[in-house]
């Protein structure tokens, strides 16, 4: 089957709805679009005949990709209001990228899809929580040095790599945990999504490539005719959620996703506990 083949209009209605919805998403709360993208992309996975195991992984490493693009046009916008610490992500990119390589090249690749998706239940639970209570870490440190920063930039580039997220809900805390004021933790977040993205992305591009039962119009584990759709979508769909932040009350919309997000991780818990 061809890169076009594979893009049946079904499938492309689904995928621009997932895209379009993670778009507005991502602008209207400020959140990466990997939480809310994996669980559907683990069922349109599925539904193209692909195992359950191998469909979770596919669907974290397609939704990573995706971040790809969305972070730039993120980062264009906070980099023209000067809220970007092109300092600190240049002291961070490092280490993630070293995280990212560990975790897309390696432990992802030697886990199990229902392990995965284990752990991307336990990591949405716990973003839901902190949406949920709105609490922001009190600020009582400041930057550790290269060594620090080498090792706080590994841990997110893994753990990003593990669940398919851009790293937000690790890289804000840690930010304004280290006293950077958070509209400018926010913005350099958005802009370490970016190296975050693009190293796991080639890690699942590298890993995948000789693993069995992947479908066509596949590179490794990312599915591109869905990348293709998914990032186009997201694209329109991220300014209008950002106009719209403007104009509805954010702290209950916040709530709501956080009870979004407890059913989706919900549904990862049963992906990964149910039978092989």
């Amino acid at each position: 089957m061809s890169f076009f083949a594979a893009l049946d209009p079904l499938l492309v209605l689904q995928l621009l709805a997932l895209g379009l919805c993670g778009g507005f998403l991502a602008g209207l709360l400020g959140i990466g679009g990997g939480m809310v993208l994996v669980p559907f992309l683990t069922v349109i996975m599925a539904n193209q005949g692909v195992e359950a195991g191998l469909a979770v992984k596919m669907a974290i490493a397609t939704g990573m990709a995706t971040i790809v693009f969305t972070s730039l046009s993120s980062v264009r916008a906070h980099h023209r209001r000067g809220a970007v610490r092109w300092d600190i992500v240049r002291r961070l990119a490092p280490g993630i990228v070293l995280g990212a390589a560990l975790a897309s090249l390696g432990v992802f690749a030697a886990l199990g899809g229902q392990t995965l998706a284990l752990v991307f239940a336990v990591f949405v639970a716990f973003s839901a929580t902190q949406m949920w209570l709105d609490k922001k870490p009190a600020a009582s440190r400041t930057l550790p040095g290269p060594t620090g920063q080498l090792a706080a930039g590994g841990g997110i580039g893994f753990f990003s790599g593990l669940v398919g997220a851009g790293g937000g809900f690790i890289s804000v805390p840690f930010l304004v945990w280290c006293n950077v004021a958070m509209h400018q933790a926010v913005a350099t977040s958005a802009a370490l999504g970016f190296p975050i993205a693009l190293a796991n992305s080639a890690g699942y591009a590298l890993a995948g490539q000789r693993v069995a039962g992947l479908p066509d119009a596949s590179l490794g584990y990312i599915f591109l005719p869905a990348l293709l759709v998914i990032a186009l979508a997201s694209v329109l769909g991220a300014p209008l959620g950002a106009r719209a932040a403007h104009a509805l009350p954010v702290k209950p919309l916040k709530r709501l996703f956080a009870l979004v997000l407890y059913a989706l991780a919900a549904f990862m818990l049963y992906q990964g506990l149910r039978a092989p």
